[in-house]
């Protein structure tokens, strides 16, 4: 079979083509699975050693210079059908092009923004950290032991068979690597992507989002924590909140507390507060001594404040959505809401 014959032959196939789905035909004839270049490749262990490398690549050769050829003729063909259409008695040359699809910002994407804005305002420093975590910054550093009954509670998902690589099951790591990155006094908030290994529900998904934040001064109180949280409510929900201290017990702050605020949806309670007029809102409290020594920071010149804040919660909050999982699951149809 003699490529230049072939190729000639394509050519004037092609040229004389009428229309694209004959244009279609001649191409699966000639570089389809059962077509003629195909049939030149499996001749190739049929020849000699020595003859073998130029058949291929002229059967290569030839595959390439047909299907420059059919794009040519393609491009032939929708330049004849743009050409009648703009020829038609219905074609209006002034009217604009069907606009573009656009997309928007994740509802999570859009709250982290903003508490990232609102906490630059209040000189916080953004910073980040692995989503894949060294156990002793996920761990050991805050304060939970290899015993700790924590690490049960985390579910966590382990990278390795020797448990050093984790999923991080928090957002707290930062912590421990902001401080060994900076010398006091120093605030950063960490937003980013956790993971745990539980079952998933309306409110639990093995994948959610947190924000941590954390300041190291000098004589750091429970007052400026609750002044600094106030604050971030006030951004929040646009007003200021009561907010309450309840006792809660965290490795890594002593002493700790859950910080609860008045609910902005009721006054006398509903379904999202659970008829209490309070919502749980973040796990907070004075920087344990230990983390700030795990940190290179020295806790008899230093103190801090540090919380955690449950991002994919608060967007369900701001929002009233009933199923963390519509968060993750991709489905347009929810996402276009936003």
């Amino acid at each position: 079979m003699d490529p230049d014959s072939t190729l000639d032959a394509a050519r004037r196939q092609i040229a004389a083509c009428p229309d694209e789905a004959s244009l279609k035909q001649i191409e699966r004839d000639y570089v389809g699975k059962k077509g003629v270049v195909a049939a030149m490749l499996a001749e190739i262990p049929k020849l000699d050693p020595d003859a073998r490398k130029a058949h291929g690549q002229k059967a290569n050769a030839l595959k390439q210079a047909i299907l420059e050829l059919v794009a040519e003729r393609q491009q032939a063909f929708a330049a004849t059908k743009l050409d009648a259409a703009r020829r038609a008695d219905d074609f209006d040359p002034t009217l604009p092009p069907p606009a573009a699809l656009r997309g928007s910002l994740h509802p999570i994407t859009q709250v982290t923004r903003e508490l990232e804005d609102l906490f630059l305002s209040m000189g916080y420093e953004v910073v980040d950290g692995p989503e894949v975590e060294l156990d002793h910054y996920n761990f050991e550093a805050l304060n939970i032991t290899k015993d700790h009954p924590a690490r049960d509670s985390q579910d966590t998902f382990y990278c390795d068979d020797v448990g050093r690589l984790v999923l991080r099951t928090h957002t707290s790591p930062v912590q421990i690597r902001a401080m060994e990155r900076r010398e006091p006094p120093f605030r950063v908030v960490a937003p980013g992507r956790v993971f745990r290994q539980e079952t998933t529900d309306a409110s639990h998904d093995h994948t959610f989002y947190q924000m941590e934040g954390l300041v190291v001064g000098k004589d750091i109180s429970v007052a400026h924590l609750i002044g600094a949280m106030k604050t971030l409510l006030r951004g929040i929900f646009g007003r200021d909140l009561d907010v309450r201290l309840r006792p809660g017990h965290f490795p890594f702050v002593e002493p700790g507390f859950e910080l609860d605020a008045r609910c902005p949806f009721c006054e006398a309670g509903c379904s999202v507060c659970k008829r209490t007029t309070w919502i749980e809102l973040l796990p907070c409290g004075l920087v344990h001594p230990n983390v700030l020594r795990a940190g290179g920071v020295d806790p008899e010149e230093w103190s801090g404040f540090a919380f955690g804040l449950g991002l994919s919660r608060l967007v369900m909050l701001r929002h009233g959505i009933d199923d963390v999982r519509h968060l993750l699951d991709g489905d347009l149809r929810f996402l276009e809401q936003f």
